[in-house]
This record gives C-alpha cells, sequence and structure tokens, in this order.
C-alpha cells in the first residue's frame, strides 16, 4: 500500500479544487486554459493554470491516479522540494513546447496535468527503470523503460498524426523536464547508468530530428 506523501496530496488537492471551479465557471475555464493567442498578448499565467484545469471527472482521475503511483518513487529518492521542482519543471516545459510547436496555431487550446504527470512518471522511470508496469489491456508487466520510450515514440506518432483530442505536445515536453530534472539532481546517473540515460534519450533525439528536417 502507497503511503501518501503529504506533498502528493497537496498537488492533487489544488488539481481538484482548480479542476472543480472550471466544471462550474465557464469564464474562470475560458480565462485560465492554455492558448497561444491568449499566452502571446501577455497571459503567461495560461502556462501555468491550465495545468491545474480538467476537461472532466475521468481526465481529473487519470492524471491524479497516474500522479499517486509515481510521485512516491520521486518522493523517496530525491525528497518533497525536489518532487515539487519536478512536477512544476514538468508542468512548465509541456507549456514550452506547445507553444513552440504550435506558435502558428492561434486557437490551440489546451488543459490538463499530463504534462506534468507525464515528467514525473519519466523522471521515475529514471530513477527505477527496471520497475515492472501492468498496463491496461496488456496482461503480461513490462519494464517502466520500455513503456517509457513506447510512450514517447507514441506522443511523436501522435503529434504527427494530430490523434485524438489529446496534448501530446505537452506530454512531450513534460517527459523532457522531468528527465532533465532528475539528470540535474542525480548526475551520477550518467555514470551509473549511462545505457538507460541514453535510452531514455532516443525519444527526444528523434523528436527534435525530426523537427529540424520538418516531418513533424
Amino acid at each position: 500500500m502507497y503511503n501518501l506523501d503529504l506533498a502528493t496530496i497537496v498537488v492533487i488537492a489544488a488539481n481538484v479544487l482548480v479542476s472543480l471551479k472550471g466544471f462550474n465557471d465557464t469564464s474562470f475555464f475560458e480565462r485560465y486554459k492554455f492558448n497561444i493567442a491568449a499566452i502571446n498578448s501577455g497571459q503567461k499565467d495560461r502556462m501555468v493554470t491550465s495545468g491545474f484545469l480538467h476537461v472532466d471527472w475521468a481526465h481529473l482521475f487519470f492524471n491524479m491516479f497516474t500522479l499517486y503511483f509515481f510521485a512516491p518513487v520521486i518522493i523517496g529518492w530525491l525528497g518533497t522540494g525536489k518532487f515539487f521542482i519536478v512536477y512544476f519543471v514538468s508542468l512548465l516545459a509541456g507549456s514550452l513546447l506547445a507553444m513552440v510547436f504550435h506558435k502558428n496555431e492561434p486557437y490551440y487550446s489546451a488543459v490538463g496535468a499530463s504534462g506534468a504527470v507525464t515528467g514525473v512518471l519519466y523522471a521515475a522511470i529514471l530513477l527505477q527503470p527496471n520497475m515492472q508496469l501492468g498496463i491496461m489491456f496488456i496482461p503480461i508487466p513490462m519494464p517502466a523503460y520500455v513503456f517509457g520510450i513506447g510512450y514517447l515514440l507514441y506522443s511523436i506518432y501522435g503529434m504527427k498524426s494530430r490523434i485524438g483530442n489529446i496534448g501530446h505536445t505537452a506530454h512531450f515536453g513534460g517527459a523532457i523536464g522531468g528527465y532533465l530534472t532528475v539528470l540535474i539532481f542525480m548526475p551520477r546517473l550518467l555514470v551509473d547508468e549511462t545505457l538507460m540515460v541514453l535510452l531514455l534519450a532516443v525519444p527526444i533525439i528523434i523528436l527534435f530530428a525530426m523537427e529540424k528536417l520538418g516531418k513533424i
């Protein structure tokens, strides 16, 4: 049974409270969601506030459920303070990557903690790459690093193909934020876990190579 750290409770509570406000107040939701045109006009706060808004209860539950499972890994390795840093750096990295990739789409909008949560997930995978993950519809558990690499490759495909109403760009940006923040806090991983650090960097290299070549 997971011990629910106070830091996790605080983050979940913030997401629930802000999302509830957004569920019941359309003007609040519209004012604080991620929107390219509004951010470019000066409302930079949307890059953070959008990460606490959700479309509905299912969207909120899925993000908080994922956070519940992977936040303890970060907290166990790095402590509460650094967990908050990983979370918020990932949130901002998701928003920044979305700004870069959608800069010519003024009506592009998004909400959700997915970028921050994906950053926590990818950071946890970097710290414990061989933990076994059971994925829905796949009965056999797989090593976390296999899932992480596969998920980011799928995100690249989602960004290129515009699959569903999903913020693939924010997910990917969040993962980059979580990955880099862990390496800053624990640079010894570059020596102790060189192969895993390189493997988890592969999707990131592929994304920017494709962007440079105009393939995405």
